[in-house]
């Protein structure tokens, strides 16, 4: 959430900042509404002084045992204006929270400023896209002989946009989020398992509410009120809500591995079947808590730690820095890590590292203290590390055979008791 300060500041300048990211960001109700309220507030406080005042000039004449009538008449009609302007507060202050809560974070400096996605900056590549000597198929081809997946039965039990794992495939899924949890933790994260239901206000604190509600799953009833966690991220943001870290315990950097759902599954095609855009999918998350400092250091290493995952599986990637208009809603920059998926003849996104600055610790209050310093919110910083659907295709897409077989890297044959390739099943 943007400080309502920096808003009453400079207006014209915050909203043209916003403005590239989404053309029609308005902040003029926004400006009009806290407007009103520090009418209101000032007032009320005024009415209070006077109520204060003449509540102690009542006692002075009930003590000297004279007539009160009119003051506590005026005392009355004081605290029944007080009574509704205090109402219209609260009516008022929660619509400005909801607006303000509905504006994306400000842009970094030095973001290329753009609304289309094709303008993203390539600031770094790895390997080269295989030339291959046969015509290469898709995952869901390769699947036809391999048995990884069950996208039928999936669909039996939940519908459609919802994977099912099986034999080798199912073990492949589990070697990659054993990989990537032994590589970040070797890299100084450490290694939490979190609630895949949360509650309204986590959602709240990590950006998920309330824009969108519509894009998430959740269970409510009488006696649950609880979000299906989008990413871990979500959960790593609410660890720590309305705590106050030591400037020393700084930074804190975490990974989890959780299943992730949304709603979006996005078009139908042949370029989207599969695992390539699913309801539920398996994610490790790094999350990191830093000082303002800090944060560009820790946001290196993380986009580090993304890519050595794609270094060791050997896949070819390219890392994008995102236009202003591509970001998400609460980051302030973001790298996309892609991966070049043969199969669909395009890259496609793996990691998205997100430095979200105070954006996310306003909302859920997490703040540190430099000494006996007044508290200061820290910064919040995001990435996959990865989301294995895509992964799992890029890997068998860029490593199949000829005879529909798909080498393994050797960093994975130690989680897969050896097995150093799928071999098609007649």
């Amino acid at each position: 959430m943007l400080d309502i300060r920096l808003v009453r500041k400079d207006k014209d300048a915050v909203e043209a900042q916003l403005k590239t990211k989404d053309p029609e960001i308005n902040l003029s109700p926004i400006v009009a509404l806290d407007e009103r309220i520090r009418v209101i507030k000032t007032t009320a406080e005024e009415l209070k002084a006077t109520r204060n005042s003449v509540s102690k000039e009542i006692g002075e004449k009930k003590r000297n045992k004279e007539d009160t009538t009119e003051l506590m008449q005026e005392v009355s009609g004081l605290g029944d204006k007080i009574g509704i302007l205090d109402h219209e507060l609260v009516d008022l202050e929660k619509e400005l929270n909801f607006r303000l809560a509905s504006i994306p974070n400000i842009p970094m400096d030095g973001i290329k400023v753009s609304l289309d996605p094709k303008d993203n900056v390539c600031i770094k590549t790895f390997g080269t896209k295989r030339d291959f000597s046969f015509a290469p198929k898709n995952h869901v081809e390769l699947n036809e002989r391999l048995h990884l997946f069950d996208f039928q039965r999936a669909a039996k039990v939940s519908g459609s946009g919802w994977p099912s794992y099986k034999g080798l495939g199912a073990r492949l899924e589990w070697a990659l989020i054993n990989y990537m949890l032994d590589t970040h933790i070797s890299n100084g994260f450490e290694m939490w398992m979190v609630p895949h239901l949360v509650r309204p206000e986590i959602m709240y604190g990590s950006g998920q509410l309330p824009k969108f509600e519509k894009q998430l799953f959740k269970i409510h009833d009488e006696d649950y009120e609880l979000f299906m966690i989008p990413t871990s991220e979500v959960a790593l943001n609410g660890l720590h809500k309305d705590e106050i870290f030591k400037e020393e315990e700084l930074p804190k950097k975490y990974c989890s591995y959780t299943p992730c759902f949304r709603r979006e599954a996005g078009a139908a095609g042949s370029q989207e079947r599969g695992l390539i855009r699913v309801h539920q999918f398996n994610k490790v998350e790094m999350f990191c808590f830093t000082t303002p400092e800090q944060s560009e250091e820790i946001f290196q290493q993380m986009q580090a730690s993304a890519e050595s995952i794609l270094h060791g599986l050997g896949l070819h990637y390219r890392s994008m820095l995102l236009v202003t208009g591509d970001m998400s809603f609460a980051a302030a920059k973001t790298v996309d890590v892609e991966a070049w998926l043969p199969g669909q003849n395009r890259y496609y996104e793996v990691s998205s590292v997100s430095n979200c600055t105070d954006f996310q610790s306003r909302r859920s209050q997490i703040r540190y203290r430099k000494k006996e310093d007044k508290p200061e919110l820290i910064h919040t910083l995001n990435g996959s590390g990865l989301a294995t659907s895509r992964l799992m295709v890029s890997l068998l897409e860029n490593n199949q055979q000829e005879d529909g077989s798909v080498i393994l890297p050797e960093v994975l044959h130690k989680y897969m008791n050896g097995i150093n390739i799928l071999r098609p099943v007649s």
